[in-house]
């Protein structure tokens, strides 16, 4: 199994099944999995969790409404944790995976081998577990490669992944506030996602 193959050289808390979380920064924070395991646990912060969640269709993609990272994707507050770590702060798509499949012993983004979990959907923000599978940097680069030059794709948004990412979250939230119906805010969602398709001649 993918997950029981992790290494994290020079770490020395292997024992907790720690995890490393990336929000938009280079330096990754640390997650122990048995933190992980208590808000997976914990009613109310996956009360909090799913109200920033819009969910559709099993097959749609489910917008973040919440805050969005540098890099576009959906990021959570499971916990105010003392001190200056961001721990408490975690990608919500791995907090979305991980509420459906369980704690994944060990993530890391020290080597291409690395676990990570995907977005087969390319939606940065998209915080429906269908769409997301456990792969390896590598295999998740080279995806974004080949996939990044399809006009169609969410990865060649001219407003950047970040840009589309907020755009849904904004439209999404107005319709809400709004009182608006489900087919309201899927041709706002529409909408919002059109705006980012690079112009083309052909």
């Amino acid at each position: 199994m993918l997950t029981q193959q992790l290494s994290l050289p020079g770490l020395d808390v292997a024992d907790r099944g720690e995890q490393l979380a990336l929000l938009g920064d280079a330096r990754p924070i640390r997650v122990p999995a048995d933190l992980w395991k208590r808000w997976l646990s914990d009613e109310r912060i996956i009360d909090r969790f799913e109200k920033k969640r819009y969910q559709r269709g099993p097959d749609d993609c489910w917008p973040w409404i919440g805050a969005i990272s540098s890099t576009g994707h959906a990021s959570f507050r499971a916990e105010s944790l003392p001190g200056p770590s961001r721990r408490g702060t975690v990608p919500a798509h791995l907090f979305a995976y991980q509420l459906v499949r369980g704690v994944i012993p060990r993530l890391g983004w020290s080597a291409t081998d690395d676990a990570t979990v995907c977005h087969q959907c390319d939606y940065a923000a998209c915080v429906n577990p269908a769409h997301m599978r456990l792969g390896t940097n590598a295999i998740n680069r080279a995806e974004y490669e080949l996939r990044r030059r399809n006009a169609r794709s969410p990865l060649a948004d001219v407003r950047g992944s970040a840009g589309r990412s907020r755009a849904i979250a904004v439209t999404v939230r107005e319709g809400l506030a709004a009182g608006e119906s489900r087919h309201q805010i899927e041709s706002r969602i529409a909408a919002a996602e059109a705006a980012g398709i690079p112009f083309t001649l052909w």
